[in-house]
């Protein structure tokens, strides 16, 4: 059976919301169908995070991977609450002052992880403006902490941009992730709208260098489509992506979580992704994912073990 990904129940926990303005909801196409998250696996996944006391951007964000992913015992852990400093206007997690850090939660995400048996593990957060450092030593901690655990897990990390925290994307590099991944999200032009508290030559930067404080760390960024770009301008985005030396891109569709969310400006069809995939590849991308329900950590292991080969081909 499949079904159009819900994430009506998911919206009702985010009440900060309210205070914009609504936007229709457009009937999502065919080819945006997930099969419903119901088997053991899933339920065994599910009730490790919860035994584990977890948090995941698959729940928290409405994922509608979710179903082939914990299916699979693939999660991505979303550490340092479920309550982000930011109100981006595409994102369903909830915006609000953040709790203390939990000084327990790398030790809890490694355990998950160790238990999962994950070759390959997917950590991001919330945005923590209100922390000193953004959260760094957090994350820094939790990689250490899985290397402890589980020393054949390769660790993928997919951070805030860390506005204004100097020093902050040294501490996350000095724990040796093997993937450093910070989304772009859309396009230049729409940022005020879209991430009105980020700026897109600041995340630029810290990929560009993140590569230059570690050349052998894989960096990745991520697009959104269908928020009212041009084809031309994700075009140019990827020429900004391998100026910074940029190994990987996911590009996916857009999906509207609620009607207080941005509202979708068209779905590109699967063609049209697989058309940007071929341009990726062209510029020069060592790995690239494109498609209507590409997410950042989809299918993040496979990728994973895809660029490395790409890499090695390449030298």
């Amino acid at each position: 059976m499949t079904v159009l990904y819900d994430q009506s129940r998911q919206a009702m926990r985010h009440p900060e919301k309210r205070n914009r303005a609504e936007t229709p909801l457009q009937r999502k196409p065919d080819w945006i169908r997930v099969k419903a998250p119901n088997s053991p696996v899933f339920l065994e996944t599910q009730k490790l995070m919860r035994t584990n006391g977890l948090t995941t951007v698959c729940e928290e964000a409405g994922c509608p991977n979710i179903g082939e992913c914990w299916s699979q015992k693939h999660a991505t852990m979303m550490i340092m609450g479920d309550t982000c400093t930011r109100a981006c206007s595409f994102c369903n997690v909830k915006t609000g002052m953040p709790a203390a850090l939990d000084a327990d939660e790398p030790a809890r995400v490694a355990d998950a992880v160790a238990k999962l048996g994950l070759a390959h593990v997917v950590i991001t957060s919330v945005d923590r403006d209100d922390l000193k450092d953004g959260g760094a030593a957090h994350f820094a901690q939790v990689i250490r902490s899985i290397r402890a655990a589980a020393p054949a897990t390769t660790i993928e990390v997919l951070t805030p941009d860390f506005l204004r925290k100097d020093g902050a994307l040294e501490q996350v590099l000095e724990a040796r992730p093997d993937v450093f991944n910070h989304n772009l999200e859309t396009v230049p032009r729409l940022y005020l709208p879209i991430r009105p508290g980020a700026r897109y030559f600041h995340s630029l930067r810290i990929l560009q260098k993140a590569k230059e404080l570690d050349p052998t760390v894989f960096t990745k960024s991520g697009l959104m489509a269908g928020l009212g770009e041009s084809r031309e301008e994700i075009m140019q985005v990827m020429d900004d992506l391998r100026a910074a030396s940029v190994d990987f891109l996911t590009i996916g569709q857009y999906l509207q979580p609620t009607r207080r969310h941005a509202a979708v400006d068209r779905f590109w069809t699967p063609d049209e992704f697989k058309g940007l995939e071929t341009i990726a590849y062209a510029k020069g991308f060592l790995m690239v994912a494109s498609s209507p329900l590409t997410r950042s950590s989809y299918h993040a292991d496979a990728d994973f073990a895809r660029m490395k080969a790409a890499r090695l081909k390449a030298v």
